[in-house]
């Protein structure tokens, strides 16, 4: 085996890592195969040589190659956002696998990718580096031409924004949680006894002209509702638990792009009401975060 084949084998030994870093720097997998590859001509170019530690290396490589696409994508969306009519967009960067691309936005957490897809380029870097692959802040700090003090900075408030806001006690949100797992596991059964069970008897729905463009059909209290939800719930296996403006909600987020937020009221110890938001530019602005566990 040659020293070029050689060099070949230990890229791959880190290949996965490389994919996951950078899967979770761009919530996108072909970017994040575009990134990868861009490591290896790099290494092939300069080779092994002087490199005590080559995931390390290949890691600070497919970061920087990260931050520079995360940098020129939010620049776009700024452009986009000036342009009258435009919608800013995910990513305009096609799925090369979207089957695959389902398996690992799933594996990492759909609500997680709707979160991180929030920050800016530096905050993402600084809090999946860190946070996930417990980089140090002085590596992270190379990589983003930052100081180390300015990084952990960018990591804290990276950190704040995932996991959400609340005022509301932590017994309270895992009730909150109780409901809406319930809620989201009758749907996905069929169970409409169940999910009667967890609402208000006066149970009411809204949604917005995106969302329901045909408007909601008229049903009066939980019991009629329940029923209409179970014909019609073939999404309920795309929605995930989320905090939704500091209180326990459900995204619909295919493969990380955010697509539907369902946002719940409480009373009396059940779920008192639902609104579904689909205009984009209340999904841009309402809050989302990661509910702790």
């Amino acid at each position: 085996m040659n020293e070029s084949e050689v060099l070949a084998e230990r890229f791959e030994q880190n290949r996965g890592h490389l994919q996951g870093v950078a899967y979770r720097l761009l919530g996108s997998l072909s970017e994040a195969e575009d990134a990868v590859q861009e490591a290896w001509l790099r290494l092939s170019r300069s080779g092994a040589d002087g490199v005590e530690n080559l995931r390390a290396w290949l890691t600070t490589v497919v970061s920087r190659v990260c931050l520079d696409m995360l940098r020129t994508r939010q620049s776009r969306r700024e452009e986009a956002l000036e342009a009258p009519g435009s919608e800013a967009t995910a990513s305009a960067h096609p799925a090369m696998n979207p089957e695959q691309e389902a398996m690992l936005a799933d594996s990492v957490g759909l609500a997680t990718l709707v979160v991180l897809d929030r920050l800016n380029a530096a905050e993402r870097v600084a809090f999946v580096l860190h946070d996930v692959f417990d980089v140090p802040f002085e590596e992270i700090a190379r990589i983003a031409g930052r100081t180390p003090e300015s990084v952990r900075q960018l990591a804290s408030r990276a950190r704040r924004r995932v996991h959400g806001v609340t005022s509301l006690p932590p017994r309270q949100i895992d009730h909150q949680r109780s409901l809406v797992e319930g809620f989201l596991a009758a749907l996905r059964a069929g169970d409409a006894a169940k999910l009667v069970t967890l609402m208000t008897p006066e149970f009411a729905v809204q949604a917005d002209a995106t969302a329901a463009p045909r408007g909601l059909p008229q049903m009066q209290g939980a019991e009629a509702w329940a029923r209409e939800a179970i014909r019609t719930a073939q999404g309920a296996r795309l929605a995930r638990v989320a905090l939704v403006e500091g209180t326990v909600g459900l995204v619909v987020a295919p493969r990380g792009r955010l697509f539907r937020v369902l946002r719940f009221t409480f009373a009396d110890g059940r779920i008192a009401g639902l609104e579904v938001i689909g205009d984009p530019k209340r999904l841009q602005n309402t809050e989302v975060a990661v509910p702790d566990r």
